[in-house]
C-alpha cells in the first residue's frame, strides 16, 4: 500500500496583478518545483478592470529541502517577471489584532468567545477604548486594556497614540467593534486595508443617530449590518461582509435593536475571519473575496 504524503507546514500565497498569460502556470510550477503541494487554489479575472486575483494554499512535504524563507525569497524573481503584488503567509501564525470599543459590549464579547473557541486565528494584543465601561471584560480575559479618552481638542494627539500602539504591538489588523468615534482622514489612510468597522445598517441605509428607529418609522422588511474597511469617506469603505434578518410591522424599535446586535456580531466576526485567512483583496472601492 502506498504511503500517504507527510506534510509539515501550510502557507497562503495571495497575488494580484494586471491580467496576462501564463501567470497561473508560472506560479504553480514554481511552487511545485520548490516542494509545495497545492491544497487549494482560487482565482478571479475581472474583465472590467483587467485585474487578476489569486489565492493559493500550499502544503510543504515533510522531506522538502526548501524552507519558508527560501520559498519566499525565491518568489521575488517570478513576481518581477509578471508584475505581481503578492504576499506569503504561514497559515498557522495568528494575526495580531487590536480591538477598539466604546460602551457597547456585544461585538467584543462575541469576538472573545470565537477567539477562545478557536474559530478565529488571532492574537489580541490589546483592547483600546475611549471609555472605561468595558475594562472589566478585557481584564477578566487577561488582555491589556488601554484607555484613550477623546475630545475634539485631544483627538489628533490620541490618534497619534493609536498609531504608536499599532506599531509597538505589531498590530496587523484593527477591529472597530462598535467604536463610536469617527477616525480622521490621516488615520484612515495610515490603516488602509487593515482596519475593519462594523456599521449598524445594511449599507447603503439609514445614517446618523438611532438607525433602528429610523428603520421602524420607514417600515423596513430587512435589517442588517455591514462590515467594511475604514476609509476617509464615512461608512463608504469597501464592503467585506453583510448580514440581514427579515422583520415586519410587529417589531418595535427595542426588538430591532436586539436583532441588530445579532447581525452586527455575525457580520463582524465573518469579516475578521475572512481577513485573517487572507481571503480578501482590495479592488478600488470594492473587494474580491474567495470564500
Amino acid at each position: 500500500m502506498k504511503k500517504p504524503l507527510e506534510f509539515t507546514n501550510q502557507y497562503v500565497l495571495t497575488v494580484s496583478c494586471e491580467t496576462g498569460p501564463n501567470i497561473v502556470a508560472g506560479i504553480t510550477s514554481y511552487l511545485s518545483e520548490h516542494g509545495g503541494y497545492i491544497y487549494e487554489l482560487s482565482q478571479f479575472d475581472d474583465k472590467i478592470t483587467g485585474h487578476f486575483f489569486m489565492r493559493t494554499v500550499l502544503n510543504t512535504l515533510h522531506d522538502s529541502r526548501f524552507s519558508f524563507e527560501e520559498l519566499h525569497t525565491g518568489f521575488f524573481d517570478l513576481a518581477d517577471k509578471f508584475g505581481l503584488d503578492w504576499a506569503m503567509y504561514e497559515a498557522r501564525r495568528p494575526t495580531k489584532v487590536l480591538i477598539m470599543v466604546s460602551k457597547f459590549d456585544h461585538c467584543l464579547i462575541d469576538l472573545l468567545y470565537r477567539y477562545h473557541k478557536g474559530e478565529l486565528n488571532i492574537e489580541i494584543v490589546a483592547v483600546l477604548s475611549n471609555h472605561l465601561d468595558l475594562q472589566p471584560i478585557a481584564e477578566r480575559e487577561g488582555i491589556r486594556f488601554i484607555h484613550l479618552p477623546v475630545t475634539k481638542e485631544t483627538k489628533p494627539e490620541q490618534e497619534a497614540e493609536v498609531l504608536n500602539i499599532v506599531n509597538q504591538t505589531g498590530t496587523e489588523l484593527v477591529v472597530l467593534a462598535r467604536y463610536m468615534q469617527v477616525l480622521s482622514d490621516n488615520l484612515c489612510e495610515q490603516l488602509r486595508g487593515r482596519a475593519i468597522n462594523i456599521h449598524h445598517s445594511f449599507l447603503p441605509g439609514f445614517k446618523g443617530g438611532k438607525p433602528y428607529h429610523q428603520a421602524f418609522e420607514r417600515g423596513v422588511k430587512l435589517i442588517g449590518a455591514t462590515a467594511h474597511y475604514v476609509t476617509g469617506d464615512l461608512d463608504e469603505g469597501p464592503i467585506i461582509e453583510q448580514s440581514v434578518q427579515p422583520v415586519n410591522h410587529a417589531y418595535y424599535p427595542e426588538e430591532l435593536v436586539a436583532l441588530g446586535r445579532d447581525t452586527e456580531t455575525m457580520a463582524l466576526a465573518r469579516a475578521v475571519k475572512l481577513h485573517t485567512e487572507h481571503r480578501v483583496f482590495l479592488s478600488g472601492n470594492k473587494t474580491v473575496i474567495f470564500k
